[in-house]
């Protein structure tokens, strides 16, 4: 499976945050595990930058761009991504922009915080804890 990872999810572990840390984690150790392919929106990529730079420095956002950039694809965001986006009938832009980066980078998913932002999504939409839960089903399913 080939999930897009929202950037609330890069950023629940990237800042370490209280209560929301640990499933965020864990999908990202599916991904460096290869059990799951991973991708990320270019435009999470430099707001994660902007984000960890103000809280935990300049270094800090530079090793977490590194991270992510041998993590992850990179799902472009370019005019056709963008034009698109605003057909979807989403109420926020940015979670539009983010599923058509993930539609056309060929992601069956989208892993976010924010599940009832993607309600006119087509593809699957789960939270950390749903994603995880259907990993371990197929897992079972499978053993």
């Amino acid at each position: 499976m080939k999930v897009l990872v929202d950037i609330n999810v890069l950023l629940d572990v990237l800042l370490d945050r209280e209560g929301l840390a640990p499933a965020s984690k864990r999908v990202l150790v599916a991904v460096e595990g290869g059990r799951l392919a991973g991708a990320v929106s270019a435009t999470a990529v430099t707001t994660v930058h902007y984000l960890v730079a103000r809280e935990r420095g300049a270094q800090a956002a530079i090793a977490a761009v590194r991270k992510l950039l041998v993590l992850f694809e990179i799902a472009p965001v370019h005019r056709a991504v963008l034009g698109s986006a605003l057909d979807l009938g989403f109420s926020d832009y940015e979670d539009a922009v983010t599923h058509e980066a993930a539609r056309r980078a060929g992601a069956t998913a989208i892993v976010t915080r924010n599940v009832r932002h993607f309600r006119n999504a087509e593809l699957a939409v789960f939270s950390p804890e749903e994603l995880l839960g259907a990993l371990e089903a197929a897992k079972e399913q499978a053993g």
